[in-house]
Formats: C-alpha cells, structure tokens, sequence
C-alpha cells in the first residue's frame, strides 16, 4: 500500500469512527460521549503521527462532525433524561449553539463562537455524570441551572476565547511548555525525545482526576444507586410501537412544533456540512427549502401511518424505510433538476439524504417518549420540580 493510499485509509477511518460512535450515545451516554469527545481532541494528533494529509481544510469537517455527535446527545435527552428543567436547559443550549455555528459557517467571524458557545456537550455530561449515582428526577430546576451557568462562564467562555479568539491550542500549549516540544512534533516524537517529562505529565493529569475525585466524594450526598452507565430503560407505557403511535396520532398535527424543530435541525446541520463538502453549490435558501419540503413529506407520511396505527418496531427498519421514501423523493427532484441545471450533486445529495433520514428517524421515535414522559397526567415528581 502506497503513502498517499495509507493516508486515504486512516483519514476516512477517523471519519467512519466519528459518525458510528455518536450511535452508541443514546444506550450508552457517558461513555460514548467522553469516546466521541476524546476521538474529536485526539485525531488530527493521529493524522500528524500516522499520515502526511495537509489538515488545512479539516477544521470544517470537524466542526460539522461535532455537531452531529451532539445532535445525537441531544436527541438522547429526548429518550432518556427523566428531569423536564435538564430537558429544556439542553435544548435550549444545543439550538443557542447551532444557531451560532451557523452563522459563523456563513460569515467566518470567529467571535461568534465565543457569543454562542458549546455549553450543551459540558451540561449533557454533567447530567449523565449526576445520573451515574443519583436521580436526576429529583433535583431542582435552580440546581441545573446554576449549573449551566458555571459551565457557561466559568468553563466554556475560557475555552472558546482561547481557542478561537486567541486561537491558540491546548494540546500543543501543553506540548510546548511541558515537553519542550515544537507544536509540529507529534506526541510520538516529543515522548521519545523526553520521556521523563511525558510521565510527569501523564502523573499530574491523573493527580488531578484522583483529586476531582476525591473531592466530589466528599461534597457531594452518598450514591443512591450503584454506578449506572447505561441509559435507563424506557417508561413502561412508551415501549411499543403501538404506544409512540397514539402519542403522535393524537399529539402531533403536520404544520406544528415538532415540523419546525425537525427543519431548523436537518436544515443547521445540513447547511454546516454543506459548508464542508467540497462540490456543494446550492445557497443555504435553497438547502433549507430543500430540507423543508422532504421534512414535510416525511410528517405527513408519519402523522398518517401513526393514525392508522401501522408502525415498525425496529428503528433500523424505520431508517431504511424511510431512507427509500426519501430516495425516491430525491430521484424525482433529480429527473427535474437535470432537465433545468444539470441537476444534483448525486454523492452529497445521498449524504444529505441519509444524513437527515438519520435525524428524522430518532427525533419521530425519541420526541413521544419525551412527549409521555412529561405529559400534564403524569406526577409533578416526573418534571423533577418537587424537590429543592
């Protein structure tokens, strides 16, 4: 295998983990999202070690491949967080966040990023850590809220300044001061050249979680559980496909909500990749349009299929269903386009399409549970809103 092949082979490699690990968010939240939060600080380290790619241009894929991962946490939170407050802070920061990468793809103003900064992925594994040993459902709204704000002013406004205003970059900072290392030497390089300083470096990081530990150990309540890493199991009323069918026959009309949170989502996350991918032509108009009128179809065609009660137990199977609906939607736009255009750009046209069959997918199953859930029948306990 030729270089320029071996570097073709770990860069899509890199790509493929980015886009199956956020999978494992919805089971598995704390894990899968410090595996996804580690593989987005960690692969250009590995593409400088292990590949001569020129990673000029990968800072836009890797904000768009950020934004999936968290489109998926946030999704998560729809299908398992048992505190309303936490549901709503999340999604609150998720969207304040989206809104401003969007307009940082469109204008390239980096002080944009520091104005609307990630607090949701901290705050998401900030309610997974709670939920690990205690019952989320039975905190305050204050308390997730002061929470978010530490996060926001005290972690996340730092970060964002000195990452994209100062533009400076924590691991080669760290590189610099502590091994004596150029920024361009890789961590391979820089360990061999001073192992002793490598291992000091490895002790104080660990010091400083033992530390952290040890210090949540003695502020915080004793557990009420045993340590719980993988999500909860569904409410009991929402695990049948019959059940997430009456939640949207009987909640969800076609031009509501729910259609318009889909659109502002598909068509973010669209628009971001789009600014990405090389040989995407079409306006952000025109991309959310687009996104628009499949977003609608795939509704109505979901707001009927609930009502007549026909439903598909496996989200797998709902996925490809729904991805060959969509195909043939497209294929129709194609036959037309072409007669006019050209028509489309038949690769990123089929990674859009499955990109937002995949969000389409999950929000349809995931926002019912949330939608059960937290219905106004339900106790005042489920909202989490009854304990201070």
């Amino acid at each position: 295998m030729d270089a320029s092949t071996s570097d073709l082979a770990v860069l899509w490699a890199v790509i493929l983990v980015r886009f199956v690990l956020p999978l494992f968010i919805p089971k598995y939240p704390l894990p899968a999202i410090f595996a996804c939060f580690f593989v987005d600080a960690a692969d250009q380290s590995a593409f400088q070690a292990f590949t001569d790619v020129d990673l000029a241009g990968y800072q836009g894929y890797d904000k768009a491949l950020d934004v999936y991962y968290l489109s998926i946490a946030m999704l998560a939170t729809l299908r398992n967080w048992a505190s309303l407050p936490a549901v709503q802070i999340a999604r609150f920061l998720f969207f304040y966040r989206l809104v401003g990468v969007v307009a940082f793809e469109l204008t390239a103003w980096r002080p944009l990023l520091l104005l609307f900064p990630n607090t949701f992925e901290y705050f998401f594994i900030f309610y997974e850590l709670v939920r690990s040993s205690w019952s989320p459902a039975r905190v305050s709204t204050r308390f997730f809220v002061v929470a978010a704000i530490v996060i926001w002013v005290g972690i996340k406004l730092p970060q964002e300044y000195w990452i994209h205003i100062a533009q400076l970059d924590l691991t080669a900072t760290v590189k610099s001061l502590a091994m004596g290392a150029s920024p361009e030497t890789s961590w391979n390089d820089a360990a061999d050249q001073r192992p002793f300083a490598f291992a000091a470096l490895i002790a104080v990081v660990v010091g400083i979680g033992a530390a952290g530990s040890l210090l949540i150990r003695r502020l915080a309540p004793p557990s009420e559980h045993p340590l719980k890493l993988a999500a909860d199991p569904l409410p009991e009323i929402i695990d049948e496909a019959h059940e997430r069918d009456r939640s949207i026959a009987q909640g969800w009309r076609l031009f509501d909500f729910h259609l318009l949170e889909k659109i502002v989502l598909v068509g973010f996350v669209t628009v971001i990749f789009a600014q990405a991918l090389p040989g995407v032509d079409a306006s952000t108009a025109q991309i959310m349009s687009g996104a628009g009128v499949i977003i609608t179809i795939n509704a109505f065609l979901r707001i009927r299929s609930a009502r007549a009660g026909r439903s598909l137990e496996s989200a797998t199977a709902s996925f490809i269903v729904l991805a060959l609906i969509n195909a043939v939607i497209v294929a129709g736009a194609h036959w037309l386009l072409r007669r006019e255009d050209g028509g489309l750009n038949v690769s990123a046209t089929l990674f859009f399409l499955l990109l937002l069959t995949l969000i389409v997918t999950l929000y349809d199953r995931w926002h019912p549970v949330f939608d059960v859930r937290f219905s106004r029948s339900r106790s005042p306990r489920a909202t989490g809103d009854e304990h201070t």
